[in-house]
């Protein structure tokens, strides 16, 4: 017990040093007059990994298209509070949707690769979105490279970059999407049930590598597994009706949760 106590006291203190990249505030979205989202506050921390869990229907992927201005795309949806990154309102008046799409990255629980482009314009697709100054085809070159090196495709598809990415499997897909979010140099990443599709095998590699990005970014994953949430993650929230019921490190929200729904949902009685 002494043991657990200190670890907490560690992860406690190392979160408090670490810089809050993106915060809700009293975050509240609706369909319509359905209240799907009730009062919520979160933060999320530079370079940590939060899993989002709870029960189907409880509100955690609305609660994640709110963080890049997706709910807002749904007829009849809208938001009440703030949504922070970087201490700015990404809903503020005059702040335009696709400039936060580029900062606040997604990818959803099906592979979307474009069929249409090669696995190579497949990546480099999201750079002239919103973009100043074109890049050059040797600037293009590199940061489809980088990319995909970061998710961790690279090598197995650097001898058939100018194929179609419908010759991937499934898994490979969805690393594609995510280095598609990554070219354009997001600061945070959100991924909505992204192994929900794939196989074990599949699902283990994309684990993985939600893990080892949060060296370069910061990651929110919405998951319904909670073995990979206790895996991949950092720090845990759950929710419940539209409710965020209880955060924390995700080591203590799985071994020592503090509200009884969380134990409840923890340990099987529900969900």
């Amino acid at each position: 017990m002494a043991t657990e106590r200190a670890l907490g006291a560690l992860t406690h203190a190392a979160t408090q040093q670490t810089p809050i990249r993106m915060e809700t505030r009293d975050l509240n979205a609706f369909f319509g007059r359905t209240q799907a989202i009730k009062g919520a506050s979160l933060k999320l921390y530079d370079h940590q990994v939060t899993a989002i869990i709870g029960p189907s229907g409880c509100g955690k992927s609305t609660l994640l298209r709110c963080l890049n201005r997706m709910h807002e795309t749904v007829v009849g949806a809208r938001t009440e509070g703030e949504v922070l990154l970087d201490g700015d309102d990404i809903y503020a008046n005059g702040r335009s949707p696709v400039s936060v799409r580029r900062v606040v990255g997604m990818v959803f629980q099906r592979p979307t690769p474009f069929p249409t482009m090669s696995i190579a314009d497949n990546v480099a697709s999201g750079l002239s979105v919103g973009e100043r100054k074109r890049k050059s085809a040797a600037e293009k070159t590199e940061i489809v490279e980088k990319a995909l090196r970061s998710a961790a495709l690279w090598d197995e598809v650097k001898d058939r970059l100018k194929g179609s990415p419908l010759a991937l499997s499934g898994g490979q897909q969805q690393r594609l999407c995510i280095a598609r979010t990554l070219a354009t140099e997001p600061e945070v990443m959100l991924l909505d049930e992204p192994t929900a599709s794939l196989d074990p095998a599949s699902s283990q590699k994309v684990e993985e590598l939600v893990y080892e990005l949060r060296r370069e970014i910061t990651v929110v994953i919405v998951t319904h597994n909670m073995q990979q949430a206790a895996r991949a993650s950092d720090r845990t929230a759950f929710m419940l009706n539209g409710e965020l019921v209880e955060v924390g490190a995700t080591r203590g929200i799985f071994t020592a949760p503090k509200d009884e729904r969380t134990e409840a949902y923890i340990t099987g009685r529900f969900g």
